[in-house]
């Protein structure tokens, strides 16, 4: 069975699981007061669509279009399981996010990630992405990369 996408709720026990394999592992890499975690409850909010990755009804990978006004959205919360990473789920992520903002007729994703994080910076940039300066509200830091697409 192929790995499946879809927008789903994040108030699940296997969902809020992942996303505390997240924060864990983003606190592995970067001190807590530069992580921006969204909460699960966050991401339930109406301005965040949540998709998730099952290979074979578990809980693989995670990410989130977060919007900010009309023209601008923030790919948040984006998450593979070790397990699963290399198969280009993140890619896939990516690509359904960037799909409903184009819809959405939002203008532009921004989005931070950890200067650890070089798996990373590979999704984006090959999805288009182009490093850039701060984004939004998160604060200048030698702790993160910054990245923006034009759509």
């Amino acid at each position: 069975m192929a790995i499946k996408i879809a927008i789903e709720t994040p108030l699940q026990d296997d969902v809020r699981g992942l996303v505390a394999e997240l924060n864990a592992t983003l606190l592995e890499l970067t001190p807590p007061e530069h992580c921006y975690h969204l909460t699960v409850e966050q991401m339930a909010g109406k301005d965040t669509t949540v998709f998730i990755a099952r290979d074979n009804g578990v809980a693989i990978g995670c990410g989130a279009l977060k919007r900010h006004d009309n023209a601008t959205g923030e790919v948040k919360r984006m998450y593979t399981r070790p397990s699963h990473r290399g198969r280009k789920i993140g890619a896939g992520i990516v690509e359904r996010v960037e799909a409903l903002a184009r819809d959405e007729g939002l203008k532009r994703l921004v989005l931070e990630t950890g200067d650890r994080h070089p798996a990373a910076w590979t999704v984006y940039e090959r999805a288009g992405f182009s490093r850039c300066g701060p984004v939004l509200d998160y604060p200048d830091s030698e702790w993160s990369v910054f990245y923006e697409k034009s759509l």
